[in-house]
């Protein structure tokens, strides 16, 4: 498809090599590590064998020179393993710290593909993973659980008079309102287009067209204002459509009744 194919040319190479970074990272912090770990262990059974010299030695008569020159041994070479295994414990701690970055470079390439370019909430990918776990929560548990569908009102008129960027400010305005109204295991998405969703865990539909009137009061309070410009371009709506999980919902089945209810309040 076209999307495979733009995924391929833009997207594609590029967390390759981030991914291909990170290995090689991890590879060279891992190599670090053994390397001074036999190190330490080089100089540990060295150390161990000149012990067992010395203690040889000192069973036998020595004069006070040789006694000296065995303690100044001895000294020394304490202090010789003393340094190697203070490197090693620097070494050991640099490590944690390079592997705590490295899991939460690893972490944020997990999440990526489920988050939206510009909106910086989930995207259709993550809202269907989102969906699919959240109805297996719901009809194991028996909580209740509720969708909702967000389109802002006239998009496509509104993009095509003041433009694509400031369309895309307006797109992430919604985006950070959506997700400023709801909390704990809800999740805000991007649907597609202007079209926006969140899934609310543990809440009763009265709850959710409670949060679904806040947001659309917050979205519609704020006024716009053109960047380059400072020029007032207005208000913006948007419409909402919210519907309740039912036992034996599909995915599908719960968006089609919000999608319903989208499509009453667009004509409303």
């Amino acid at each position: 498809t076209l999307a495979e194919r733009l995924y391929d040319e833009f997207l594609k190479s590029d967390v390759n090599d981030r991914m291909s970074d990170v290995s090689q990272r991890m590879h060279a912090r891992i190599e670090a590590v053994h390397e001074a770990i036999d190190g330490a262990m080089t100089t540990a059974n060295a150390y161990s064998g000149w012990l067992q010299t010395a203690s040889g030695d000192l069973q036998r008569e020595m004069s006070a020179q040789d006694m000296q020159a065995l303690a100044d041994r001895l000294l020394a070479e304490t202090r010789h393993m003393q340094q190697t295994n203070g490197a090693l414990e620097r070494n050991l701690a640099a490590s944690r710290d390079d592997l705590a970055a490295l899991r939460r470079d690893l972490d944020d390439l997990r999440r990526e593909p489920l988050l939206d370019a510009l909106t910086k909430i989930a995207n259709r990918k993550g809202f269907d993973d989102g969906m699919e776990a959240a109805i297996n929560e719901a009809s194991l548990s028996g909580d209740p659980l509720c969708l909702m569908l967000i389109d802002i009102d006239h998009f496509k008129s509104f993009n095509d008079t003041y433009g694509h960027q400031t369309g895309d400010q307006v797109l992430r305005l919604v985006a950070m309102t959506i997700k400023a109204n709801i909390k704990g295991k809800d999740l805000a998405a991007r649907y597609g287009g202007e079209e926006f969703v969140a899934i609310l865990p543990a809440t009763e539909l009265a709850g959710a067209t409670g949060v679904a009137e806040a947001i659309r009061k917050a979205i519609q309070s704020k006024q716009l204002l053109k960047r380059s410009t400072n020029e007032k371009l207005g208000r913006i709506t948007a419409s909402f459509g919210v519907a309740a999980y039912q036992a034996n919902d599909t995915p599908g089945m719960l968006i089609e009744r919000a999608d319903r209810c989208l499509y009453a309040a667009k004509h409303a």
